[in-house]
């Protein structure tokens, strides 16, 4: 990915007319589309504005060739929940699968991983070499070599051939770790429970905490356009910013106390974030302000895609997938 961030694919200024500050947005680009599923989304992925996956429960996996219009359900071999789904250019792809307790052999890790090499035609299973019997909640690559699954316990993982292999780091916390974002093979960012919020500028050698002004806060997304400035969104409606590469972070203002469970900026003044209670905001002031948009919904949105013409997806609970243009 070198120095230039991914949000899915690549990311282009999202225009909305706004009008004050603390109001609802006059109206709602966001549109439902039907995904034939009940099932809760856990991802979304699109390599452009035609091409994309969404993944969750059950093992559910659904594809799209024509923007989200029709999905269609891909074959599954088991029903171990799918947490995480992402692309390295338009040909490799991971998903970050966590095993069904219930169907778990005996010395079977927790969490393994589906990999493709075709742009998702067809995968196939890779058991995570050098991984412990931890449960994993995502998964960060910053190129086609270095990258990091992280999970339960502070426990987290890098990888510098791929996948092939992975090496536990150390990580200043036992606290649960919820997202990341990799810049770079030396520069990442991981964020969790409790405010924990982890950067690295050694590829992950050594882990500092950053400073959140506020504790107990579950930090469940986070978003860095560049080495300095990153979006990191949790409970309780909080969010926070930081400019300096993530060593200090300050809060800003949501207007809601809904959930935030994922955080998208497309430059340093346009950003989006999705929620509890079908909660969607935007803001084109770098989070100074930022607005409610209707969603149509009141399903938890999770996670949030946004493609090269403009376009969005976020997927969440009930099967739903939303599209913004």
């Amino acid at each position: 990915m070198g120095r230039r961030l991914k949000y899915c694919s690549i990311a282009f200024l999202v225009q909305v007319g706004v009008w004050a500050v603390g109001a609802f947005a006059s109206e709602s680009a966001w549109r439902r589309q039907s995904s034939g599923t009940m099932t809760r989304l856990h991802a979304v992925y699109f390599l452009d504005e035609r091409r994309g996956f969404v993944a969750g429960g059950n093992g559910v996996v659904l594809a799209t060739e024509d923007g989200g219009a029709t999905w269609r359900a891909m074959r599954r071999p088991n029903d171990d929940a799918i947490r995480d789904l992402l692309f390295i250019g338009e040909r490799i792809g991971w998903m970050l699968v966590e095993r069904n307790p219930y169907a778990q052999r005996e010395g079977e890790p927790r969490s393994y991983f589906w990999r493709t090499e075709d742009g998702g035609k067809t995968w196939f299973h890779l058991n995570p070499v050098g991984i412990e019997a931890v449960t994993l909640t995502r998964l960060v690559f910053a190129d086609e070599a270095h990258g990091w699954t992280f999970g339960e316990a502070g426990a987290i993982y890098a990888t510098r051939d791929g996948g092939r292999s992975w090496v536990r780091q150390f990580a200043p916390t036992r606290h649960l770790l919820l997202a990341g974002a990799g810049y770079d093979s030396q520069r990442a960012w991981i964020v969790g429970a409790n405010s924990t919020a982890l950067y690295t500028t050694d590829g992950g050698d050594t882990w500092q905490l950053g400073f959140v002004p506020e504790t107990g806060v579950r930090l469940n997304g986070v978003s860095f356009l560049d080495e300095r400035h990153g979006w990191a969104v949790g409970s309780g409606g909080r969010i926070f910013v930081t400019v300096n590469g993530g060593k200090v972070w300050r809060r800003q203002n949501s207007n809601t106390n809904a959930d935030l469970f994922d955080v998208k900026f497309l430059s340093l003044r346009e950003g989006w974030a999705v929620g509890a209670n079908g909660t969607v905001l935007h803001t084109t002031d770098g989070g100074e302000t930022w607005l409610v948009v209707p969603s149509g919904t009141t399903y938890q949105l999770e996670r949030l895609c946004f493609a090269a013409d403009r376009r969005g997806w976020a997927v969440g609970f009930g099967g739903t997938i939303l599209t913004y243009r």
